[in-house]
């Protein structure tokens, strides 16, 4: 694609990485026939390729409006359409850019800016652990349209003393996770201590920064990443760790660009750079003691597995947990369209709840054809939106090992 950028973003560094991407995509369309919004919607503004060229026209010297904001809003930067292109168009960076300047030149609405704001704080508040406990205690009254974003809250469980182990690695404490799921916290430790390892929770590490990078606050991101860089640079120092393992997809995908993120911070560059390569996936870890754990697991627990975007189009880590769940003897239903996102992204199933339904109900309709047991996924998004929609049990699969794992070898089945 040809490219005539104009003069105010040309020599910027942000415009200089447009461009480049830019000019490897030569709007085959292929991007079109996996792009979750167009496909509910039907409109080529809301395609990557459509997407595309708004930011493009925007860089040019085209001013931007509020029909250019809602479309860019409307991307749920699944990166279905990066798997999908011939021509290796790092499309998510390029919306990454379109959003921000966008967002400097066109005013939102006070609610609008008021909604996403509230979002955002809501998420990082000290607050969110007691009122999330608080609606979960009185969950049987809530509006069915609360009580479907307010998981039932269940025991963690007590945890094992692990400092004995010789190989340790950190966890990330996250945002909303820990109060929301406590559960997976848990069960990725008990887990990871069956097959010989310790994991613990680095102090003074909080939110990977998804929240707010994509809720207009890139710069509050960046400095929940330094903060995070922060906290875990001098626990790696003396090489007794060797990886940072990422339960929530989501998290992980963020925490793997921090390298891109801060690649300009002269000051974290070369840390975040360092940190992204000890960056592990719990299913990264996990399995190369698969063979370990089938020993003491039941075999055959009819099971979908919805890989969250996060962890097959951002990470590519889709094969990896399929066959690792597959050695863990579950027996995997296959159903229509796993490629395909399932309108939870984060923050825009609130947004943006008719889209974000829509694609729900969509990829339940998928799953219960094969008539599965339980539903499997590896972000605490996708777990808590799809459960909104079904009375069959979603969980992150870690939580169902360490179940199965823990119950007495009579119960476990052949």
């Amino acid at each position: 694609m040809q490219t005539n950028l104009a003069s105010w973003a040309r020599d910027t560094d942000l415009g200089k990485e447009a461009d480049a991407i830019l000019r490897r995509c030569v709007h085959c369309g292929f991007c079109t026939a996996t792009c979750p919004t167009y496909q509910v919607l039907g409109d080529e503004l809301d395609s990557p390729r459509g997407r595309i060229y708004l930011i493009k026209q925007v860089l040019e010297g085209a001013e931007p409006t509020q029909s250019t904001q809602q479309h860019l809003d409307r991307c749920l930067t699944c990166r279905n359409c990066e798997t999908t292109c011939p021509s290796g168009v790092q499309y998510g960076h390029l919306v990454d850019i379109g959003r921000k300047i966008v967002e400097e030149r066109v005013p939102r609405s006070w609610a609008d800016k008021t909604k996403r704001a509230l979002l955002r704080k809501t998420m990082l508040s000290p607050l969110f652990a007691p009122a999330m406990r608080l609606g979960q205690a009185m969950r049987g009254m809530l509006p069915e349209a609360l009580k479907r974003k307010v998981p039932e809250r269940r025991d963690p469980g007590v945890l094992p003393q692990v400092a004995g182990h010789a190989r340790q690695v950190l966890m990330l404490a996250g945002c909303v996770q820990p109060a929301m799921m406590p559960t997976i916290d848990a069960a990725t430790i008990r887990v990871l201590d069956a097959v010989g390892i310790g994991a613990r929770i680095a102090p003074g590490a909080g939110c990977c920064g998804a929240a707010s990078f994509h809720l207009d606050a890139q710069d509050e991101a960046l400095a929940q990443m330094r903060a995070n860089v922060d906290a875990w640079w001098p626990l790696l120092q003396d090489g007794k760790v060797e990886a940072i393992v990422m339960n929530a997809s989501g998290c992980g995908a963020m925490v793997k660009e921090y390298a891109h993120h801060l690649r300009h911070d002269p000051a974290y560059a070369e840390k975040a750079a360092d940190i992204v390569a000890l960056v592990k996936d719990v299913a990264e870890i996990v399995a190369p003691h698969a063979a370990q754990l089938r020993a003491r697991l039941p075999a055959g627990t009819r099971a979908a597995f919805h890989p969250p975007c996060t962890l097959q189009h951002w990470q590519g880590l889709r094969p990896l947990a399929e066959q690792l769940l597959a050695d863990l003897g579950f027996a995997l239903q296959p159903f229509a369209d796993k490629h395909l996102c399932c309108g939870s992204a984060g923050a825009y199933s609130v947004l943006n709840p008719e889209i974000a339904l829509e694609l729900r109900d969509r990829k339940l309709g998928a799953i219960a054809a094969g008539g599965p047991d339980v539903i499997l996924s590896a972000n605490i998004g996708c777990i808590g939106h799809l459960q909104s929609g079904t009375d069959t049990p979603v969980r992150h699969w870690i939580e169902v090992v360490d179940e199965q794992l823990r119950q007495p070898a009579g119960q476990r089945g052949a």
